[in-house]
């Protein structure tokens, strides 16, 4: 068993199960630059267009307007 599978404290603990729990993430981008950077940034785009747009009920203008804004 190695130290810090062995560890007691708290944060290594931590640390240790975050890693775990991403470990297919995490070794996707090393072996072949796997990111979900493309997501975040629609995602970030979607959310400025909403703030802008607030009050909008007409659900499929604001769809076609969010089609427009991001092509």
């Amino acid at each position: 068993m190695g130290k810090v599978a062995a560890c007691n404290l708290r944060e290594i603990k931590s640390v240790r199960d975050t890693i775990k729990f991403y470990e297919d993430e995490i070794l996707n981008y090393f072996n072949g630059r796997k990111t979900n950077a493309s997501a975040e940034s629609l995602n970030s785009k979607i959310k400025c267009f909403r703030s802008q747009v607030k009050g909008v009920r007409d659900i499929p203008f604001f769809m076609y307007r969010l089609a427009t804004v991001l092509g």
